[in-house]
């Protein structure tokens, strides 16, 4: 039996603290970070972190995996053999990430030039940009799957302790670089040595807290198998799923303006990022599924629901005043101009925001059954379904056609999934009983 009350209460919270700190900070860092930059400056800032947030998917998920199959482990009792897929998760992870790295420095200048329609004033200081983030993403990669290890044992805390510092310098670093010079190579390299040194501290706390777990050091072919297949599909969804989270912005850089990437970016940057609650929630909640599905516990479906009654009660409130306050929040946030272009975009997103929330959960829940490739599919369907309206509302409505978009994909996405959720919780009681 899996304990449940307190730990999940503990780890929702310092998860909660976790990301809710470095929250606090963008609001305040945005606003002084488009008025020192510039929108078009700025639009290249977040772009790099769409670049580092992209890449460091090359993990193929296995980090994901690694806390599936440990927490599978731990409820059959396995402890000897959790060593040997610990490392065997960690080099393939090596590799992937030396790969993307080397991905990176090849194709930054098409990305530059073609794909993200940098200006040419800022092209070469952009490549200088994709090139130091390159360097950063091994260390991210592989420190996905220690992640994953803490993640499986249920360590949230210990987690926490590590991203609460490392998300306020994400935000501080480039707000202290203002004062010393307006270029963006200062700041990206601030969030670089960042990600190194959240790794270094991964590594020893992993060391201190699971040693035996690193003193067999091969690699099974077998175990490769497995995480292949698990993370296979999970990376099949983690890579469709950053393009169809990015499309617009793209969309948009390529036939309205740098310019209005900012006024869509912004809002969606601090809107979407409510979807921390369920997606802490349900990051929590995954090691727990896992282990239920695992021993076929019946109460996998009371948890299921109890989860989806949480992210209502909460949800439903914070969307609401969202969708009413979006056009005077943005105005006191930053001024009238940009809310007056950017407030729609706020209130599509709101209304999408609180219909994804659901999906969250019954994406995790279908994850937990070992179902990924459900997932990864319907993802594949809304990639094919969502560029013909995406391109055309966007043609339509501008900013606010990308928008229209979005929520119309997340409303799909969430039905389906839903739909999938509830079939995976029946046929796992019914195999019990």
């Amino acid at each position: 039996m899996v304990t449940i009350g307190n730990r999940l209460t503990r780890n929702v919270f310092w998860s909660l603290i976790g990301n809710g700190v470095p929250i606090v900070l963008a609001i305040i860092a945005i606003p002084i970070l488009i008025k020192s930059m510039g929108n078009s400056r700025f639009a290249v800032l977040t772009i790099s972190w769409m670049v580092v947030g992209y890449f460091s998917l090359f993990d193929m998920s296995i980090g994901r995996a690694l806390t599936k199959l440990i927490s599978e482990k731990l409820a059959e009792g396995l402890y000897s053999e959790i060593p040997e897929l610990v490392w065997t998760a960690l080099i393939i992870m090596a590799v992937l990430g030396n790969v993307a790295a080397i991905m990176i420095f090849l194709f930054s200048p098409l990305l530059v030039k073609n794909i993200f329609n940098i200006p040419i004033f800022l092209q070469i200081e952009t490549l200088k940009i994709f090139h130091l983030l390159a360097v950063s993403i091994p260390f991210v990669i592989s420190a996905n799957g220690l992640r994953g290890i803490l993640e499986a044992h249920q360590r949230f805390d210990i987690i926490n302790f590590v991203r609460i510092p490392m998300g306020i310098l994400n935000y501080i670093g480039p707000l202290a670089m203002l004062n010393i010079s307006n270029s963006l190579t200062p700041m990206i390299a601030i969030l670089v040595g960042t990600r190194i040194v959240s790794w270094a501290l991964f590594v020893c706390i992993c060391l201190k807290f699971f040693p035996s777990y690193f003193k067999r050091r091969n690699c099974n072919f077998f175990i490769v198998k497995r995480l292949l297949f698990f993370g296979g599909w999970m990376t099949v969804s983690s890579i469709v799923g950053p393009i169809l989270l990015y499309l617009g912005r793209i969309f948009i850089a390529m036939y309205i303006s740098m310019e209005a990437v900012a006024y869509f970016v912004t809002p969606y940057e601090i809107i979407t990022k409510l979807l921390l609650i369920p997606g802490i929630i349900v990051t929590v909640l995954f090691p727990i599924f896992t282990q239920l599905f695992q021993q076929g516990i019946h109460e996998v479906n009371s948890l299921y629901k109890k989860t989806m009654l949480v992210v209502l009660l909460i949800m439903l409130p914070l969307s609401g005043l969202t969708f009413f306050l979006s056009e005077i929040g943005l105005a006191w946030w930053i001024n009238k101009d940009f809310a007056m272009n950017g407030y729609r975009v706020a209130q599509f997103l709101s209304i999408g925001v609180f219909i994804n929330s659901f999906g969250h959960v019954a994406q995790v829940v279908v994850q937990s059954y070992g179902r990924p490739d459900l997932t990864a599919k319907l993802h594949l369907l809304e990639l094919v379904l969502y560029l013909p309206y995406l391109w055309w509302l966007i043609g339509l409505y501008g900013i606010s056609g990308a928008a229209m978009a979005w929520l119309i994909r997340v409303s799909f996405s969430t039905i389906v999934l839903t739909f999938i959720a509830n079939r995976c919780v029946s046929e796992s009681i019914s195999k019990k009983y």
